[in-house]
């Protein structure tokens, strides 16, 4: 079994207010990017990586895996629009390896989660090679939260031990997750995630492993001070495999 990880930057950070791809900015002493891309060098489960960014951001792509010394980086893509066309363009560039058999496994994970951890990878794709799909889920802290219908209809309590916040990498078996993305790019559907456009698209059981708080979305600017003082004590820094 061969595992390919797409990687997704290619945002463009406009809810940190920075003006730039988030992803490539600072984060302890690398690139926000270089973290994911190092945790994938130094899985044994992962075979290659593609990285999906936007043109004008190849170069600095390739320059921070250079200084990493990443080896397992097959690719770099352009990434879309949207969070749909930048996986289904990391899909179809693996598009020939995943028909004859080569990839066997595929896990999108955003480059905005910088802290993914050895321990939850492990346990992830071995869930998704068994399961054909799987991804990291945390409980639902607040324990009171109600349900609004329409206006005017009557809230409702929901039980919140149903509920789970759902993380990324994201792993399935990989033909029939190509197949879902093309069904669903034909259909003009855009998922919020790869679980979403496989539930709708796709015919694979999706199982959850428990997620990591560590693993947490930059996306604001208090996100991104909570993640640089974390980098100062992550046991797994980027460099030091």
């Amino acid at each position: 079994m061969t595992t390919t990880a797409i990687l997704l930057a290619g945002g463009s950070g406009t809810r940190l207010g920075t003006g730039a791809n988030k992803v490539y900015l600072d984060l302890g002493d690398h690139p926000m990017v270089g973290w994911s891309l190092d945790a994938f060098e130094r899985c044994p489960l992962i075979d290659d990586v593609v990285l999906a960014t936007r043109p004008v951001d190849h170069r600095m792509a390739r320059e921070v895996a250079a200084a990493l010394g990443i080896t397992k980086l097959r690719a770099i893509v352009d990434g879309g629009a949207t969070r749909h066309e930048s996986e289904q363009a990391g899909l179809d560039a693996i598009a020939p390896s995943i028909a004859d058999g080569t990839v066997t496994l595929v896990a999108i994970h955003d480059a905005a989660r910088p802290f993914v951890s050895q321990d939850l990878l492990a346990r992830l794709l071995t869930a998704a090679a068994t399961h054909g799909g799987c991804v990291p889920a945390l409980r639902v802290e607040h324990p009171f939260l109600v349900r609004v219908p329409e206006r005017g209809a009557r809230a409702t309590t929901v039980d919140v031990q149903e509920l789970r916040r759902v993380q990324t990498p994201q792993a399935f078996h990989a033909g029939e997750l190509l197949d879902a993305y093309r069904a669903a790019t034909a259909a003009g559907f855009h998922g919020v995630d790869t679980a979403e456009t496989v539930e709708h698209h796709g015919d694979l059981t999706t199982v959850t492993v428990e997620g990591d708080v560590a693993n947490a979305k930059v996306t604001f600017v208090d996100d991104l001070r909570e993640a640089n003082a974390r980098a100062l004590a992550w046991p797994e820094r980027p460099g030091r495999r």
